[in-house]
């Protein structure tokens, strides 16, 4: 599988995530977030966060693109893209472990993974792994 992004696959995915994010449900919380994944045929598919009066019942951007993905019968993933608003004192905004975890098991830790935050008019991107953002998963992928 290739790990490595084109310039143009890195773009579409990061302007999928963030056009999706105008769609976030997250009237407590006011934290939109929109991510996108990219499947080994070319496919994008976009998730955000939709938030429930009952906390637990919310459901993050990241699942939501993944579990979009899996519903149209893709297995494994090659990048993923999240975009959130910058928040005071931090640089970026990391995926929670439950994403982590789901993450974990549809893509390999050297997946890229795009993180990117809007400052202003500005799109910030950090650019990982998931083995950066999950060093030790328990996931099918590990070494044995």
């Amino acid at each position: 599988m290739n790990k490595t992004l084109t310039k143009d696959e890195e773009k579409a995915l990061l302007d999928a995530a963030q056009q999706v994010r105008e769609n976030s449900y997250s009237p407590y919380s006011k934290f939109e977030v929109g991510a996108a994944v990219l499947a080994q045929d070319g496919r994008i598919f976009q998730g955000t966060n939709i938030e429930n009066a009952s906390y637990g019942l919310t459901v993050c951007a990241e699942r939501n693109a993944i579990f979009a993905a899996v519903g149209a019968g893709e297995r494994r993933l090659r990048a993923l893209a999240l975009v959130t608003q910058k928040l005071p004192g931090m640089a970026f905004n990391s995926p929670c472990g439950a994403c982590r975890q789901v993450m974990s098991e549809f893509m390999p830790p050297d997946t890229p993974i795009l993180i990117a935050v809007l400052d202003k008019q500005k799109r910030i991107v950090y650019r990982k792994t998931l083995r950066d953002l999950m060093p030790f998963p328990f996931d099918k992928f590990s070494e044995k």
